[in-house]
């Protein structure tokens, strides 16, 4: 007699859940295994990070962002049904219900061997008046791009736009809308934008940005998008003022999408992120494995746990949950915090802990900012960047690195993301074996120039100096 077909269930059709499902495939076959993935959406496996360089016109979407479509995913032999969402998850009976958003039919039940929760992250909406209002943009989704896209061609050109935070989202949405030709001004509630970096850095980010024509302005708490006659948005206030608005994009930042998660009494972190083992096995449940921007990931630098939402990662973690899933074994370590964004010419990235994240975890630190220039000065197009670099005190561990410059800059951090990951100190830093030509770097690389410095300030401390 031949044994039945074990059901792999993936909850969510981007990277994590459609990697865990090709991988799976990839090692088991349709008389092994049955793979059924559900996605609410339209689309499937596409870059989010992309949407801000489609709403700029840099490049085309929606179909350019998607790396594998719902038909060729149907060919590989995984049963994907689109506009499907699932409302609960059963995991005493092992079975979740769904249900069809295209045709409103009834929920049903679907029961499961191993079940993939991969239910992303949602965008922070403020509960404040007008938030709803039409005109008012939430960025997550290529549906939200589209929708955003829509909302520009219908208003026209010479717009007043609103972007409502200047994290990354927030600045990637600027330089897209100046790029559209659109006045831009953007609201952060924080004394700079960038939290992701600490303020020194995040100050020459909001000079930059006001040298590039974006009005930033800082300290901006919003209370409130009011609406014109027909119920539109047409202006965004806040404490102090109110700045006229065609569009209004919120850019504040997303929370894990676990609310089904929560209502099943899976593990959820401090962040309210899913815990996993490094497996991506959510922890207390062996067939229920979780990835992507739903869960908490081990910050390798710290020792604790945080939510950074990357597509790096899910993707990653979807490759360790098919490969578990497919009889193989794998395990995802851990991650460092690596980012990299720009607004217009300028390139902003961070690895590892901010000072205030080393504060929280327990460490004494010592902290340097170099300057130096992206190649040798004499060659031509030379551009000017700062590195900062956070150090342990008395071992000279790497702690973080900051990086604010034109181009060449951002892709500097992952020299230092290497060397967290390796646990290296600054000393040790210094003596990496680079490539050198001037028309690349100069002969001391601005990363390992700030290893100079945090070398120095290292043996100063110890010498109480």
């Amino acid at each position: 007699m031949t044994a039945r077909a074990q059901r792999l269930v993936v909850i969510g059709g981007d990277a994590t859940g459609m990697s865990a499902a090709s991988q799976a495939r990839r090692l088991k076959g349709p008389g092994e295994l049955e793979i059924l993935a559900f996605e609410r959406g339209h689309y499937t496996s596409y870059s989010a990070c992309g949407i801000p360089y489609w709403v700029g016109g840099m490049v085309s979407g929606p179909g350019g962002l998607v790396a594998r479509t719902p038909i060729e995913h149907r060919r590989r032999g995984i049963g994907l049904r689109l506009r499907t969402e699932v409302t609960e998850i059963d995991t005493a009976r092992q079975r979740v219900r769904v249900q069809d958003l295209e045709n409103g039919d009834g929920e049903h039940w679907e029961g499961y061997d191993h079940l993939v929760v991969a239910t992303g992250a949602r965008p922070l909406r403020p509960d404040i008046p007008g938030i709803d209002a039409p005109g008012v943009y939430g960025i997550q989704t290529l549906d939200d791009g589209q929708a955003l896209i829509g909302g520009l061609r219908e208003r026209g050109s010479g717009l007043r736009t609103v972007v409502v935070g200047a994290g990354y989202i927030g600045v990637e949405m600027a330089e897209a809308l100046v790029n559209r030709g659109c006045r831009v001004t953007v609201l952060e509630r924080a004394p700079q934008p960038m939290s992701t970096l600490d303020p020194d850095m995040g100050r020459l980010v909001h000079d930059a940005m006001r040298g590039l024509g974006i009005e930033t302005v800082t300290g901006a708490e919003v209370t409130e998008i009011r609406t014109d006659e027909d119920g539109r948005a047409s202006a965004v206030v806040t404490k102090d003022t109110e700045y006229p608005a065609d569009v209004v994009v919120l850019g504040l930042g997303v929370r894990p999408e676990t609310r089904l998660a929560r209502r099943a009494g899976l593990p959820l972190g401090d962040a309210g992120g899913l815990l996993t083992d490094q497996a991506m096995r959510v922890r207390g449940h062996e067939n229920i494995w979780a990835g992507g921007d739903c869960v908490e990931v081990l910050d390798l630098v710290s020792g604790r746990h945080r939510h950074i939402p990357l597509g790096t990662h899910a993707n990653k973690q979807g490759q360790v949950i098919g490969t578990n899933v497919g009889g193989g074994y794998a395990t995802f370590p851990g991650v460092v915090g690596t980012a990299v964004s720009k607004v217009c010419d300028l390139e902003i990235a961070r690895t590892g802990l901010l000072e205030s994240q080393a504060k929280e975890a327990g460490l004494q630190y010592v902290t340097v900012t170099a300057e130096s220039t992206s190649r040798a000065g004499y060659y031509p197009d030379a551009r000017p960047m700062t590195v900062k670099m956070i150090a342990e005190r008395g071992t000279g561990r790497l702690l973080g690195t900051q990086i604010v410059g034109r181009e060449g800059a951002g892709k500097r951090v992952d020299i230092a993301a290497v060397a967290l990951t390796a646990g290296m100190t600054v000393d040790r830093m210094v003596m990496l074996d680079l490539g050198y030509a001037p028309p690349f770097s100069p002969v001391w690389d601005p990363v390992l120039v700030a290893a100079r410095k945090a070398k120095a300030a290292v043996a100063r401390d110890l010498r109480g100096e």
